[in-house]
């Protein structure tokens, strides 16, 4: 099994915790983003929107994080992860499309703005994040884990919410006023299999 990776990227960080948490041996494949690598033809034949991650599993190739998520919580037959059943299941997307929403435009785009020194006002970024931490504050109110599916054990809406919650500091984004937020992240941090992000010395990071 091979995924295709770059270590400041939290979409790779997704796949990587998540297959580490469940155990799996893999091999991880650099792709240097800063040269293009992910725009040549031998990786876009790989993934034709030219993103990371992408997991080769033998042969099979599932691109994008969230996906990579859900085919390996089936793969391994892994229902505490991804639990069956419409309403857990909804409960769970729910969160799979706030990594790709709210998250991916608000303090994912912040960071990568102090990250690569972008020229663009990270105002409404921040905001945004803002926005959404203080929802998932409340929603981790009285639980310990995003998904409310009636069980007291992670989600992969956990992985995918980790990644870009733990590093929002680098883009400038204070974590500090949420408190069931923090006790959420440290949580992740303690499973067993865990590995962390790399830490980018920028924004409030830094």
């Amino acid at each position: 099994m091979k995924l295709y990776y770059h270590p400041l990227s939290g979409h790779v960080h997704r796949a990587r915790l998540f297959l580490s948490l469940l155990g799996l041996q893999h091999e991880l494949v650099s792709v240097d983003l800063l040269k293009g690598e992910h725009k040549t033809p031998e990786f876009l034949r790989l993934n034709s929107f030219g993103q990371l991650p992408v997991l080769d599993d033998d042969g099979v190739i599932v691109p994008d994080s969230n996906a990579i998520l859900v085919y390996l919580a089936r793969r391994e037959g892994r229902t505490d992860w991804l639990p069956q059943g419409a309403v857990a299941e909804a409960r769970v997307q729910r969160w799979l499309s706030v990594a790709a929403g709210e998250i991916a435009f608000g303090p994912a785009a912040a960071r990568v703005v102090q990250l690569f020194g972008r020229d663009v006002d990270p105002t409404d970024m921040i905001a945004r994040a803002h926005r959404i931490l203080a929802l998932i504050d409340a929603e981790l109110e009285g639980r310990d884990w995003v998904a409310d599916v009636g069980a007291s054990t992670p989600t992969i809406a956990d992985v995918a919410l980790y990644s870009y919650i733990a590093r929002a500091p680098e883009g400038n984004v204070d974590l500090s006023a949420y408190t069931n937020v923090l006790a959420w992240l440290a949580r992740v941090e303690a499973l067993p299999g865990f590995v962390p992000m790399a830490v980018s010395p920028v924004g409030l990071a830094a």
